[in-house]
């Protein structure tokens, strides 16, 4: 509550004996929260089965003040770097 921390996502793409991989390092603040914040988000148990114990798309997303790096690294799969790795090896990509 009120404190950064670092979300690390990796993705790696392997093709043969072809092996490339690339981190997001992203760094998120939460604002400061009640007890009874806490408490209800602990009720929800939506922690109970996401790395990190919090989801950005769920409730807890209301809990960032500020994030600087990827979102969907912090989802769990950096987009923008998934995309770069399969360009890398002529996949097409969007």
């Amino acid at each position: 509550s009120g404190n950064e921390h670092q979300v690390l996502s990796a993705v790696a793409v392997a093709l043969g004996n072809r092996t490339e991989v690339a981190l997001s390092v992203s760094t998120v603040r939460f604002v400061r929260l009640s007890e009874d914040r806490i408490r209800r988000y602990l009720l929800s148990r939506e922690y109970a089965d996401k790395a990190g114990a919090y989801a950005m798309q769920g409730q807890a997303g209301a809990f960032v003040e500020h994030l600087a790096g990827s979102y969907s690294g912090v989802m769990g799969l950096p987009l923008s770097e998934t995309v770069d790795l399969l360009q890398r090896f002529d996949y097409p990509a969007p």
